[in-house]
């Protein structure tokens, strides 16, 4: 049976958990993973079949306007995560832990994680980490909190680097990367995310790890594979390599918002209007 069949029975679809998740990279079914910013979207991103959506701080550029993920106010994402959740009751949701909401202090951390579980309904927290980050999440797993420790590429990191670069290139940054991936797995991490790292690489993470792990730009080893929706869907003038676009929705709804420009022009609106009553006698 498909991956998307396995999940919706009879039209309705039977609710995806991390356990389920485990239980398909066990069982080597990829699942599939996209960015998801408001109710509306997930709705539909759950009756396809999406098995996870993740509330990423890439809401800044997508939707805020700004100019780098850095920015995102912690809020502000926790409304978001709220909301799509609400729309896609039945998906797993990860929540994107803000640059500063982690970083400060564990016991900070804790609560701004456990603030995701409790207010946004998240099922899961992800945090861009090294090994150096080990206690902390193993404090979050301790506390109950699931952790997705995000490695290889880190956008949060890129005052340090300069721009968004890939890693594990090297021989010495691929062990580096490995590193990372094993120490944080240790401490509790229910999930790996790695980013922009050779195919290879990904391969090694994922055949030592014992929880499941997500790609993006890692080749096709990984049991998911997530993208920002903006860019799959085709909203964005410009996509990064990593995310081939399946869809071209940009030009259709300047198309349609053109329509509606030209309706509004000659004063036909279209759908329901309203009468006066009759006075009463």
């Amino acid at each position: 049976m498909s991956t998307v069949g396995s999940i919706i029975e009879g039209g309705s679809r039977k609710p995806t958990t991390l356990a389920s998740l485990a239980g398909m990279a066990q069982r080597g079914e990829a699942f599939a993973c996209l960015t998801c910013y408001d109710a509306a979207t997930a709705r539909w991103l759950e009756q396809a079949g999406v098995h996870l959506l993740l509330v990423g701080d890439t809401a800044a550029e997508v939707v805020l306007g700004l100019p780098r993920t850095i920015e995102m106010p912690f809020e502000v994402l926790l409304a978001l995560t709220a909301g799509v959740k609400r729309g896609a009751p039945s998906t797993v949701v990860m929540g994107d832990m803000p640059f500063m909401t982690y970083q400060a202090s564990p016991d900070a951390a804790i609560e701004n994680a456990g603030r995701f579980l409790v207010e946004a309904k998240a099922d899961i927290v992800k945090l861009e980490a090294d090994a150096s980050f080990a206690p902390l999440v193993r404090r979050m797993a301790s506390a109950g909190i699931p952790v997705c420790a995000h490695v290889g590429s880190k956008p949060q990191h890129v005052a340090l680097t300069s721009g968004y670069r890939a890693q594990g290139r090297t021989r010495a940054d691929a062990d580096r990367v490995l590193a990372d991936a094993q120490a944080l797995e240790e401490a509790g991490a229910a999930m790996l995310l790695v980013e922009a790292v050779p195919s290879e690489v990904a391969d090694e993470v994922v055949s030592r790890a014992a929880v499941p792990g997500i790609g993006i730009g890692a080749g096709t080893a990984c049991h998911g594979q997530v993208v920002v929706l903006h860019d799959v869907m085709g909203l964005l003038e410009k996509t990064p390599g990593l995310a081939q676009p399946v869809a071209n929705l940009g030009p259709a709804i300047r198309e349609a918002a053109m329509q509606w420009v030209r309706r509004v022009a000659e004063r036909d609106f279209g759908g329901k209007t309203f009468t006066m009553r009759e006075p009463e006698a």
